[in-house]
């Protein structure tokens, strides 16, 4: 009885130690939490310096101007101002769903709440978020639409191709099949002790 005890206590925790895919994938998490919080907070507080940026890109005005673009371009300050205050907010919104999947992360590895399921979700909800942002919106829209990587003064690429590389491998661990804690069920069942997978 004491040695099942102890097996299912040794396979209740399996997967919660340092180096594990757990502990991987709240620490990615906490990672790509805390740079885009910043990145939010920093076009808060320096609201300033990144307006130029979209303003910049939007308009097109250090692009190779050809006739055959720039009719793409979005003079209108309103409108690239409406732009960037959308960016913030969409930044602000993927850092606070970081943060929240940080701590369900944290939460499961100490053995709180349903395990890592709602983890992964509300994990893979922000890091989707930040590759939509700096993927289709910076990377496609900005780079492609409107020309940005013709411009030696407002491009972006390189720092929105890091935050997708970034964003891509914390999905992929985030996703790994991994022995995690779940809630017992109704009979008090063990998950773990018949191997389940937290998937």
């Amino acid at each position: 009885m004491a040695t099942d005890a102890g097996e299912r206590t040794k396979r209740r925790h399996e997967g919660t130690g340092i180096g594990t895919p757990a502990v991987a994938a709240a620490v990615l998490t906490g990672v790509v939490a805390l740079y885009i919080a910043l990145v939010a907070f920093g076009n808060i507080t320096d609201f300033d310096s990144n307006q130029q940026f979209v303003r910049h890109v939007l308009a097109m005005d250090t692009t190779f101007k050809d006739d055959d673009l720039m009719w793409r371009a979005v003079e209108s300050r309103a409108l690239q101002d409406a732009a960037y205050v959308a960016i913030i907010a969409w930044e602000t919104l993927a850092a606070l769903t970081l943060i929240a999947g940080t701590a369900l992360w944290i939460a499961g590895l100490r053995g709180r709440g349903d395990g890592y399921a709602r983890a992964r979700r509300v994990s893979t909800t922000g890091l989707l978020m930040l590759v939509l942002l700096f993927g289709g919106g910076f990377i496609g829209i900005g780079g492609e639409w409107f020309a940005m990587w013709q411009s030696e003064d407002w491009n972006g690429l390189d720092a929105a191709t890091r935050v997708v590389t970034l964003c891509g491998i914390a999905l992929l661990v985030v996703h790994l099949p991994f022995v995690g804690r779940r809630s017992s069920g109704a009979d008090g069942a063990d998950p773990a002790r018949s191997g389940d997978v937290d998937a």
